[in-house]
């Protein structure tokens, strides 16, 4: 309000206020205005943004006050609960920006019998030994699937011929660890009808011999060809798997995650009608994000006009729940595939291919399509992750990212680009000139299998700029974590 000092109106406003802010003093003075909250945690170690305090009241989802004992106490009645954490310690929540849960609980889980769990770094007699038990327990005929294998434990691509030494006439299909390739025995290439005269898939390779003939290996899009064929999970191993992990990250400290592609084990729809009855029935109790494979989306949409899962985003969607994301893959991984996008060509070759693709791997989008689907998805209020794996990739995700801004204006929807295992330097700053965001994989940088495949791919010089963090951090780039779990 402004007015004259000498205004009696205004005079009479000032008082006004002088005795309103008096009266709140005298309330300050004589304790707490809070109510009661609903739960107390007294006497422990409880990490904030500012540092430690020693306790903390919860009122319904939010918390009301961290600070002493002391304070926290006078917030309690009758009805609170107490719980007396002596000195022990409590921290943030985890948010995980890239799992995997539905494959990872079907993988763990025990819920699916058919399920042929290998230890990852197996070599290959325990590996075999592993799929030779596998298929004693499942009835004649039924498929064997699971995983995971690495080309550098087994101390080489793999053959059907050494799974078809234990399999028999049951088909076999095994994962590798990092889930873009497959292992499968010959019965499972003549269920599928793969031979020397079928070409290629479109974004995908099947491994042969240097005379043509399908080795059983599949990398990228070929490995749909055989699990099409795959008898899809029933609804309750499906439930299971999910309700096992949300369990499994709670028990971590994972409060929030993001689902990285739905729709990988059993359709995007199936998947997200089973995360919105598994929210509705508090069995997972986390925040969730699900970013949709869009490939997975668009084809079901051809089958069914009304069975895509962004078109049903409004009936899915929950307070704890959020169908607001696409999955673009831009390429694959760099390992003995040879699937990651790079600007330099891998250093080891592979038998029975000598092509571009094997020397520089897979772009399976342009900078033109993935800037145009950017774009478009960013009107519509969606964001996307891209997979790009290669310094490739990640350059031409940041560049479709770039296109969008200069398209529809800085939305501020977080566009990130997943993985980054190898990024260019010159593209950090593009990338916070662009506004991306960059998900990389701290778990991934410790001593692993999939690691030692890497570094056989791509050689030892490169590793050593592998998902630079702090170059990127230092560039004032926007970064964020995923684990890739049940990658690792």
């Amino acid at each position: 309000m402004r007015c004259r000092l000498d205004n009696i109106a205004c005079r009479a406003w000032r008082l006004l206020s002088v005795a309103l802010l008096v009266s709140a003093m005298s309330a300050c003075d004589a304790g707490p205005s809070e109510p009661a909250a609903d739960v107390v945690l007294l006497g422990g170690k409880i990490r904030t943004p500012s540092g430690w305090q020693e306790a903390l009241a919860v009122s319904g989802r939010e918390i009301a006050v961290v600070g002493s004992s002391a304070e926290v106490r006078a917030l309690v009645d009758e009805h609170t609960q107490v719980v007396d954490l002596s000195g022990r310690v409590v921290l943030p929540g985890l948010y995980d920006m890239h799992v995997h849960p539905i494959y990872g609980g079907a993988m763990y889980s025990g819920a699916d019998y058919t399920n042929c769990l290998i230890s990852q770094g197996a070599e290959l007699d325990a590996l075999l030994e592993a799929v030779r038990l596998c298929i004693e327990r499942v009835p004649p005929g039924s498929w064997v699937t699971g995983g995971q294998w690495d080309a550098s434990a087994l101390q080489a691509t793999p053959h059907r011929s050494q799974l078809d030494a234990v399999s028999g006439e049951t088909p076999v299909i095994l994962n590798d660890t990092s889930g873009h390739s497959v292992w499968v025995n010959s019965r499972a290439l003549q269920l599928a009808g793969v031979a020397r005269e079928m070409p290629d898939p479109s974004g995908g390779i099947i491994e042969r011999d240097e005379a043509g003939v399908p080795t059983g290996g599949l990398r990228e899009s070929a490995v749909d060809i055989v699990r099409s064929l795959v008898p899809p999970l029933t609804d309750e191993i499906l439930r299971e798997a999910l309700k096992w992990s949300s369990a499994e990250m709670l028990s971590h400290g994972v409060v929030a995650f993001v689902e990285a592609s739905l729709g990988f084990m059993a359709g995007p729809m199936r998947e997200a009608e089973l995360y919105a009855e598994l929210i509705d029935s508090a069995d997972i109790r986390q925040r969730v994000r699900v970013c949709t494979n869009y490939l997975s989306d668009q084809a079901e949409l051809e089958v069914n006009a009304d069975a895509g899962v962004m078109q049903q985003r409004a009936r899915l969607e929950r307070a704890r729940l959020k169908f607001d994301c696409i999955k673009l893959f831009l390429d694959g991984v760099p390992t003995d595939s040879h699937t990651a996008a790079m600007l330099e060509p891998y250093v080891d070759t592979l038998a029975g291919r000598d092509d571009e693709a094997s020397r520089y791997g897979l772009l399976l989008l342009s900078r033109e399509e993935a800037g145009e689907l950017v774009a478009e998805m960013d009107r519509e209020g969606v964001l996307v992750k891209f997979h790009a794996a290669g310094d490739r990739a990640v350059r031409t995700g940041i560049e479709a990212i770039s296109a969008a801004r200069e398209a529809n204006g800085n939305s501020a929807l977080p566009h990130t680009v997943g993985h980054v295992t190898f990024i260019a330097s010159e593209d950090i700053p593009r990338a916070v000139a662009s506004a991306a965001t960059l998900e990389l994989s701290p778990f991934l940088w410790s001593p692993s299998p999939i690691n030692d495949d890497i570094i056989k791919a791509t050689g030892a010089a490169r590793i050593e700029r592998v998902w630079p963090f702090r170059e990127i951090l230092d560039g004032g780039a926007s970064v964020v974590v995923g684990s890739d779990w049940s990658v690792v």
